[in-house]
């Protein structure tokens, strides 16, 4: 154990000094050795070292020490043995000894330290093309037991629980109705703001109607829902799964006999799937009605106008274009977000990234399907 401080007045800090004799350097070591207080330089020894085979140490003069102290020793005891000197520790304190002895037991893993590896940019496209290849062939093996599980679901052959479906179908349905609402009226605000400053410049105020109502059943309505769902539902799938993952929970419902597909994933899919067209109808009701509250309240349109102009515009082919939408963005949240949860890591973070991860996932890949509806729909003049 290491001796008693003194009391501040007292106590002066580590000190070296140094004797030869018989190619042995003898290191005193005085005051109080502390990482608080300093540390001598290890230059002072390496100075001494030259014409010396043996290293011996005097510690009749030492008050106090801590780590700070073994630390010292210990690049000394590294100095010595790269130089193929002897180093003699039976005068240090017993306590030094050991933990001199316990660091000395397990030596320093080579590859323990971080090292940042400069590759040639070859090898990180291979490496990246690798890894590419490898999640694509994970996607499309999980969609393929997607769709084995949809086949059992409609043949009745899957077994998972009922309150589990209905469950999701609250969780992803009637709770997401207060955030829907919300970012649903605002696009609706910014819809109308937006076109009441072209459409005043040519006294053209009330067919800011027109284009809420257009803009929120073709493409707002659904995108946005999607947006909040992939941040809300998908996050929570990806969670949810990556957690039962590292828990080993997955394991035990294969154990027991259970297919995760059936049991947790094609609940949670088809729940998401089944109230994305009715979140986005109202995502668009509420939209209007954050337009109208624009331009009836402040562009000086009646309700009448604003309401007969609205039903002019909305046909069903742009209401059916819409939740056709809808269904899509549902399905890639849910898929993304299961698939990332039934395949992440086997640590507490690799939840946290594979959450990331589904969101990410699902924004991307609903833009992309939403382009690619928007040029189909021109194509076939829909």
């Amino acid at each position: 154990m290491a001796k008693p401080a003194p009391t501040p007045e007292a106590a002066s800090p580590g000190s070296l000094s140094f004797q030869e004799s018989d190619s042995t350097l003898v290191i005193g070591l005085s005051g109080r050795w502390s990482v608080e207080s300093g540390l001598p330089p290890l230059s002072e020894v390496e100075q001494r070292l030259g014409g010396i085979r043996r290293i011996a140490f005097d510690t009749s003069s030492l008050e106090s020490w801590d780590s700070g102290l073994l630390a010292f020793l210990t690049k000394i005891v590294e100095l010595a043995r790269a130089r193929g000197l002897e180093v003699d520790l039976s005068r240090l304190p017993a306590g030094v000894r050991r933990l001199l002895d316990l660091a000395q037991a397990v030596p320093e893993r080579k590859d323990a330290l971080r090292k940042d590896i400069d590759r040639p940019l070859l090898e990180d496209v291979g490496i990246a093309t690798i890894k590419t290849v490898e999640e694509t062939r994970t996607t499309l093996a999980f969609l393929g037991e997607l769709v084995l599980a949809f086949g059992r679901f409609f043949t009745f052959r899957a077994r998972y629980r009922a309150w589990d479906l209905w469950l999701f179908i609250q969780e992803a349905g009637p709770k997401a109705l207060p955030i829907v609402t919300l970012i649903s009226f605002l696009s609706g605000v910014i819809l109308a703001f937006v076109g009441a400053v072209q459409l005043r410049m040519f006294g053209g105020q009330i067919y800011i109607a027109d284009l809420v109502a257009i803009g929120m059943t073709r493409e707002m309505g659904a995108l946005m829902t999607a947006v909040i769902m992939a941040g809300r539902t998908g996050a929570s799938f990806a969670a949810q799964l990556g957690t039962m993952k590292v828990t080993q929970e997955i394991d035990a419902f294969k154990a027991m006999g259970f297919e995760p597909m059936d049991f947790l994933v094609l609940p949670r899919v088809t729940a998401l799937t089944a109230m994305m067209p009715l979140l986005t109808l109202y995502a668009d009701l509420v939209g209007m009605l954050g337009g109208a509250f624009i331009g009836i309240g402040m562009l000086d349109i009646t309700f009448p106008s604003y309401y007969v102009e609205t039903t002019k515009a909305i046909t069903i082919t742009y209401v059916m274009v819409g939740l056709f939408k809808s269904v899509v963005y549902g399905s890639i949240i849910a898929f993304f977000g299961c698939l990332r949860g039934i395949n992440t890591g086997n640590s507490s973070s690799a939840v946290g990234d594979a959450t990331t991860s589904a969101v990410v996932s699902s924004i991307v890949f609903c833009v992309v399907a939403n382009g690619v509806m928007a040029v189909l729909s021109y194509v076939l003049n829909i």
